[in-house]
């Protein structure tokens, strides 16, 4: 097992290393100089070059690259060109509400997927069944920013129960943080819950079909019992997988979410700084979700590996 872990821990920084070169060269290349936006067109070659010299866009790109990892690693993410404050306070801010916002999402997802995919395996080819793959259809069809309009119009302008945007942070007490990230949170759950529902049905089926639940079954296991006691924790492997995947998506992909409810998280910053030309701001956010996107796939690994034994054994 620690072999295992070691190899995949070197696997890990290896592709840290080699996607944070493709970041800082995709940057580089992306057209319009960041000194040209921050003076505008009228300012003079001399003021231009000046800047330049001061942002360290003169340098060769190995340099600039070789100063920027430097940076990452001892926490130093550089000076927004927009803003003017330290990158790694941006990103801070701004994970403030994008985790909290993901993980509320994910525990909905949970809460809403598991109990319907347990009870369409349990009653496969039954009105439950068809009504649970009709909910997961119409949750995978319908986009989650589409979702969040429903929601603003029913709760927050009809029903006046929440607020219909803005975060007004922690400061203001963990209730009023909550209720306005609830929603959001509810428009993004509504996708994920809808294929986690698919998976979940999908692994229960296929352990259920096992020999060894048929032969329980023969010595009179009751249908309960041999779905969430011995089903469920033999398809957790699968249901891991796709939840690693849901979080990172929901951490990286929410910018749509976030601009219709109107809150400051990190896939907006992303999009106002691509909008904004502001070149460190979106290489260190790209690499931060491409970074969170490598751990997380890495932690799930690991923890296959715990769930399943077997895995461990093909794995050698």
């Amino acid at each position: 097992m620690t072999g295992l872990v070691a190899r995949r821990f070197a696997g890990l920084i290896l592709t840290l290393v080699v996607v944070s070169v493709f970041i800082f060269t995709v940057m580089d290349l992306l057209p319009g100089d960041p000194a040209s936006i921050m003076l505008g067109t009228s300012a003079s070659p001399d003021t231009l070059a000046a800047l330049q010299r001061e942002l360290g866009l003169d340098r060769p790109l190995p340099l600039r690259y070789v100063d920027w990892l430097a940076g990452v690693l001892q926490g130093d993410l550089g000076v927004s060109y927009t803003y003017g404050v330290p990158v790694a306070g941006l990103i801070g801010e701004r994970l403030a509400v994008t985790l909290p916002l993901a993980s509320m999402a994910i525990l909905v997802s949970l809460v809403i997927a598991i109990p319907l995919g347990v009870q369409a395996a349990r009653n496969h080819h039954r009105s439950v069944d068809l009504a649970v793959s009709l909910f997961s259809y119409a949750g995978i069809a319908v986009p989650s920013f589409w979702f969040g309009l429903l929601l603003i119009m029913l709760f927050a302008t009809g029903l006046g129960w929440f607020p219909a945007g803005g975060s007004p942070g922690w400061s203001d007490g963990y209730a009023t943080a909550f209720q306005a990230l609830l929603l959001p949170a509810l428009a993004l759950a509504l996708p994920q819950a809808a294929v986690l529902t698919r998976v979940t049905r999908s692994a229960i089926l296929d352990v259920l079909a096992e020999d060894y639940i048929r032969t329980a079954r023969a010595k009179g296991l009751s249908e309960r019992a041999a779905v969430w006691r011995h089903a469920l924790p033999a398809s957790l492997v699968p249901i891991v997988t796709v939840l690693g995947l849901q979080f990172t998506f929901l951490v990286a992909g929410a910018v749509l979410v976030e601009n219709v409810f109107n809150l400051p998280g990190l896939g907006r910053l992303a999009f106002q700084s691509l909008s904004q030309r502001d070149v460190i701001v979106m290489q260190d956010v790209v690499l931060f979700f491409a970074a969170l996107v490598i751990i997380v796939n890495f932690l799930v690994d690991i923890l296959c590996l715990v769930i399943d034994p077997r895995m461990r054994v093909a794995s050698r």
